[in-house]
């Protein structure tokens, strides 16, 4: 099937981006002079068919594509360049609704999957309950049974019968009776543990599957992964196994008293109830037990995530109990404590009772929300399990809540123990914390592995991107798309056709004492982008995670002032653009600013930024290069809502803005044979920063020979740096520099003037 006959077999909403992608000015082509003749006499062929078949639109639309054809005739080159855009355009199309299709269909397995289990677990859930409440119908018949056995029993041994046949017949029903009671006795004790093995089976997927589960998604969620922590569910099906398991225990109360008013030679119930009461109260305590847990980790209001805890900083955390019985209700204390081995006190209201008010659910809840750890004295206790060396951040902490669980004369006791937890001391500790943080909940699959650390393994890189995504949607609710993540995945591995099994470091990722290590550079632009720029990423304004090689490549293949926006590479928490120029020898030239940081957007909108950024040409008049957003959208139309009222010297921003015009040589020639290509970058002399300017390239660098920019050069800032700079240069250049005090009209033309604003 062609590539056309594909495209118009889309959905409707693949087929309206067909329709937007050629409602546009521009249009397409071949690269020889012959074949754009031939193109447009099969044009007036068409055209003079539709005029005899009186086809008035078709007439029209004809006619409308042969003028724009006619712009090409002296520029075939530009026309093939349009028609192989338009036909990537076209596949890009396609690829977006075939992974749409795939999304979809993995998602639908998913939920199909997710269902299945649960509707299977509910199944299972029914059959329970409906087997007790027939017991329990049971059980009634049993007493009666017995209450007319032991009457008629009664009766007869106070009766002095004469009739021996009479006495024969009482004999002979009495003996019915203690039959039929003692084969209910017997189907009611096969009944309980057929209802045990059920349980058993139940408990079996509560605790080792769902349970298991949700604490795997709660790791995972603690890291920024969009899983469902909800735990009513889980409540719902703990509370109805014990439910049922208290109403095994009850009928076995039950048949105890009643054995113990009527009881014969042989009694089942003598006989097999007590393994039976064991087994019951074996399986509700491992129930109960596995029903205490922490719903919501220990975090700081301020932190980074939870799972960082700062000494002396107050922290949060929430327990809950998922067998839910309103008469406990205020009834169940929980206390609070560290693990034995570590050197950290608990401090704050360690003890609260388990209530549903502070619920929002109505759950049994115990939420502590002013605690805070404070260290021992030198001498107060072990550091660690083991004398293993690891750093601050990478030491590991338990907290742990215990109660008792009394009802109906069974008292549990229960421990719930919070995922591993990193304490330090000062702020500049956190990013390395919350790296610990990321890698343990990421790889470990034993919430208690304390001393995970001590050998640490290393990330899958599929695991690992997959954890990078979830910073950004948890951040900013856009995740990192694959083209961003591959670009990832290259600098950390190098240009590679796959990239599935290789692994990332644990000190490769973040280790202290290195200071910029993966997650420093991650991070850094992880709290601009959250802090500055969240509206435009949401958005998919920034292609964000692009190398400069593959930043070049992109934006050579489109028209003049086509830009896109990236994150530095060497500037930690730096954002840059880039756009294409056509340069004297007509050949596209992609050039780059230094990139804004925190600082700079801290006083003025990125948005403002590329509304006002100039170009002041040879000629001084104001030019702004950025004009198409990659791949084609108009800057005005992709960030035209986000611009303030106000512009130009209006602008609220301006007041920030001193502009110092500084000229560039573009090109030097020595008498030597060879050229050297010397450039002063452009700076803005701004009021809260001066560096941004255009990067130096130098064309006969290595990196450039390769497709590859160079990273970002330090602004030079104010008169010193200028001289300093300026006894540098060849005097070629000095004479070129000279020829600022002329006139526009007198100057070399190989002196531009640039500025930002």
């Amino acid at each position: 099937m062609t590539q056309w006959d594909r495209l118009r077999q889309l959905p409707p909403v693949y087929i309206q981006q067909l329709h937007e992608l050629y409602d546009r000015d521009g249009l397409i082509s071949f690269d020889l002079h012959s074949r754009i003749t031939v193109l447009l006499e099969n044009l007036d062929i068409q055209h003079s068919r539709f005029v005899q078949e009186e086809s008035f639109l078709l007439q029209h639309n004809i006619r409308r594509y042969k003028q724009n054809f006619q712009r090409y005739l002296d520029e075939p080159c530009s026309l093939a360049t349009a028609i192989l855009w338009f036909l990537e355009k076209e596949k890009e199309i396609l690829a977006s609704a075939d992974l749409a299709e795939q999304v979809q269909l993995l998602r639908v397995d998913q939920e199909a999957m997710e269902t299945n289990s649960q509707q299977d677990l509910e199944r299972k859930m029914a059959g329970l309950r409906n087997e007790v409440q027939c017991m329990e119908h049971t059980m009634v018949c049993l007493e009666e049974q017995q209450d007319e056995f032991d009457f008629k029993f009664q009766t007869h041994k106070l009766e002095a019968v004469v009739d021996e046949a009479l006495k024969k017949e009482q004999v002979k029903v009495l003996q019915f009776l203690a039959n039929r009671l003692n084969d209910c006795r017997k189907s009611i004790l096969s009944d309980i543990n057929k209802v045990l093995d059920w349980t058993d089976d139940l408990i079996n997927l509560l605790v080792k599957k769902e349970l298991v589960e949700w604490q795997r998604r709660q790791q995972k969620a603690c890291i920024g992964a969009p899983d469902n922590v909800c735990l009513d569910q889980l409540e719902k099906w703990f509370t109805s196994v014990a439910e049922c398991l208290f109403q095994v225990r009850g009928f076995l109360s039950k048949l105890e008293e009643l054995s113990g008013k009527v009881s014969y030679e042989n009694d089942p119930v003598k006989a097999r109830r007590p393994a039976l009461q064991k087994r019951a109260d074996t399986l509700l305590k491992e129930l109960l037990k596995s029903a205490f847990v922490v719903e919501t980790q220990p975090s700081m209001p301020q932190g980074k995530g939870p799972l960082v805890l700062r000494t002396n900083v107050q922290f949060s955390v929430k327990t809950r109990l998922l067998v839910k019985f309103p008469e406990l209700n205020h009834s169940m204390k929980v206390d609070v404590s560290m693990d034995r081995y570590r050197r950290f006190n608990v401090m704050g209201t360690t003890t609260k009772n388990l209530n549903m008010a502070e619920s929002q659910n109505g759950g049994m809840v115990a939420d502590f929300r002013h605690l805070t750890l404070k260290e021992q004295k030198s001498g107060g206790g072990s550091k660690g399990v083991s004398d293993i060396s690891l750093s601050v951040t990478e030491e590991l902490h338990l907290i742990y809540f215990n109660t008792v669980f009394e009802l109906k004369g069974l008292a549990v006791g229960m421990q719930a123990c919070s995922l591993p937890v990193v304490i330090i001391s000062n702020s500049s500790q956190q990013q390395s914390a919350w790296a610990s943080v990321l890698w343990f909940n990421m790889l470990s699959q034993d919430p208690k592995d304390v001393v995970f650390f001590a050998s640490s393994p290393a990330a899958p890189w599929p695991q690992f991107g997959e954890m990078l995504s979830w910073q950004f949607l948890s951040a900013t609710k856009l995740g990192l798309n694959p083209d961003q993540l591959e670009m990832i995945a290259h600098r950390l591995f190098g240009k590679q056709p796959n990239y599935d099994t290789y692994k990332v470091a644990w000190s490769k990722f973040s280790k202290e004492n290195l200071p910029e290590t993966f997650w420093v550079w991650f991070d850094g632009i992880l709290f601009m982008v959250k802090t500055y720029l969240v509206d435009l990423w949401k958005e998919g304004l920034i292609m964000g995670f692009v190398s400069k090689g593959k930043e070049k490549s992109l934006l050579k293949k489109k028209k003049r002032g086509t830009f896109l926006l990236r994150f530095s590479e060497s500037v930690i928490g730096g954002i840059t653009f880039s756009w294409v120029e056509t340069a004297i020898t007509g050949e596209p030239d992609v050039k780059t600013v230094q990139p804004f940081t925190k600082e700079d957007l801290s006083q003025i909108p990125f948005h403002e930024i590329i509304r006002n950024f100039q170009l002041l040409e040879a000629d001084n008049v104001p030019e702004n290069p950025l004009l198409y957003l990659y791949p084609d959208t108009p800057k005005d139309r992709a960030f035209g809502k986000y611009y303030t009222e106000k512009t130009g010297d209006d602008s609220p921003y301006i007041k920030y803005i001193k502009t110092k015009l500084v000229f560039i040589i573009t090109e030097v020639v020595y008498p030597h044979p060879f050229k050297c290509h010397e450039q002063l970058v452009v700076m803005t002399v701004c009021h809260w920063s001066c560096r941004n300017t255009l990067e130096a390239k130098s064309p006969m660098s290595s990196d450039m020979a390769q497709g590859e920019g160079l990273e970002p050069m330090n602004g030079l800032c104010g008169e010193a740096a200028g001289e300093s700079w300026l006894s540098l240069l060849s005097n070629p250049a000095k004479n070129l520099i000279n020829q600022i005090a002329l006139p526009p009209s007198k100057r070399s033309s190989t002196i531009s003037l640039l500025a930002l604003w």
